[in-house]
């Protein structure tokens, strides 16, 4: 059993396979075979399903923050970093319906793609079992993730916590390295964060910004535990 449907078991949801398997299908695949109908609708429905389990879970965790806070704390994590990082924990690349030329370039790990397919699962879950059942989903996977996005710091966006973690590091300002592909009409963007002339990332969005998110939430990552292992040897030293 993937580890998808292994979480639903445990919340006591089960989907239909047909409707599972259409939650997996990209449009890569569907080309390939015929034209047979993709992920897409689903993707649609469960991006609205997981936006109003999450702004209300934000609601009601805390009471005193203003509006503003709380859409940038649900930016820090309905965003397509977040949602593939959770796909990931789920392995969920494995389950993809790839095209060959999708699959062969990387699909499976491919941000963007693995954000709208876990969307689509969520999607499934409300389309065959409701509200609930989909809230119960979004919780599983994404209370955590909220935990972790309020600590990011004043800014609640991975480039302003980038900006903040490197002037701590004495490292600089970050920059951006984004490069652009594809038709007007379907334009995809990849970008790298530079901090101190390293390259973290890539970040890949539907626009700049999304790009340059992702490539910074790798960077801070990464130099979160140059952060953390400094601290430690600090406290270590001082202990001795």
């Amino acid at each position: 059993m993937s580890q998808v449907l292994a979480v639903l078991s445990q919340l006591g949801i089960e989907l239909e396979p047909q409707l599972y398997r259409l939650a997996v299908t990209h449009r890569s695949w569907a080309y390939e075979n015929g034209g047979v109908p993709t992920n897409e609708r689903l993707e649609f429905l469960g991006d609205a399903v997981l936006g109003v389990v999450v702004t209300e879970y934000l609601y009601l965790t805390y009471p005193r923050e203003p509006e503003g806070i709380l859409a940038k704390l649900r930016a820090a994590v309905v965003n397509a970093q977040s949602l593939a990082a959770v796909a990931r924990s789920l392995d969920l690349g494995h389950e993809l319906l790839l095209g060959r030329g999708e699959a062969t370039t990387g699909g499976r790990d491919k941000a963007s793609i693995l954000a709208d397919t876990l969307e689509a699962v969520i999607g499934a879950v409300f389309l065959q079992h409701g509200i609930a059942s989909a809230g119960l989903f979004v919780h599983a996977l994404f209370d955590p993730v909220v935990a972790d996005a309020a600590t990011l710091g004043a800014g609640l966006d991975w480039k302003t916590s980038l900006q903040e973690l490197s002037a701590m590091l004495a490292l600089g300002v970050p920059t951006y390295q984004v490069s652009e592909s594809g038709p007007d009409h379907d334009k995809r963007f990849e970008a790298f964060a530079v901090v101190s002339d390293e390259l973290y990332g890539p970040g890949h969005g539907l626009n700049k910004k999304q790009a340059e998110q992702e490539a910074a939430a790798a960077a801070f990552a990464a130099l979160k535990k140059l952060w953390d292992s400094q601290h430690t040897a600090v406290a270590g030293g001082i202990g001795a």
